[in-house]
């Protein structure tokens, strides 16, 4: 199979879901003064950096943008924000990633935000896969997909976005 007969979602499809997932955050934070949108590094701050200007562009809420790295083959504590928990802490946070696949990173993340106390807390994934090894939902997902573990679905984030299934 070519690598195009593999595409999940289009640049277009992509750009639709970061826009549909921005406004169910608007939507569940309307009351809210400040967000925090935490994308996990790489691909998920990506993708917290397109949410963060699309809520900017529909609201007056002000997007505090935070990058969260980690080592993902050991996550336990590697945890790290690109602010302080001060400026996190009695917020509103959604933590962002690509793709939810096992949840090793994403639960590993609301870990260590949980331990701050937060107006609301909410994740948000672009694509949602069903192979999950925690007890971890994304609140906010652009698509939801069945997939052998065998399967990897990767998001390249560019002038030209794609979600492929490898």
């Amino acid at each position: 199979m070519q690598a195009e007969d593999n595409i999940i979602l289009t640049h277009e499809q992509i750009q639709h879901k970061i826009k549909r997932i921005a406004y169910q955050i608007y939507e569940t934070n309307v009351n809210e003064k400040e967000i925090v949108i935490a994308g996990i590094s790489s691909n998920g701050y990506v993708f917290a950096q397109r949410l963060k200007k699309i809520l900017e562009e529909i609201s007056d809420i002000n997007i505090t943008l935070c990058e969260v790295t980690m080592d993902k083959s050991s996550p336990q504590d590697t945890v790290h924000t690109s602010i302080s928990s001060s400026e996190y802490a009695n917020k509103s946070l959604v933590l962002a990633d690509d793709v939810l696949n096992s949840g090793t990173a994403l639960v590993y993340g609301v870990k260590h935000f949980l331990d701050v106390p937060l107006v609301r807390f909410k994740t948000a994934v672009l694509v949602n896969r069903n192979h999950k090894k925690y007890p971890i939902k994304a609140d906010f997902k652009g698509i939801s997909l069945s997939t052998s573990l065998h399967e990897h679905v990767n998001v390249t984030f560019g002038k030209k976005d794609l979600a492929i299934l490898e």
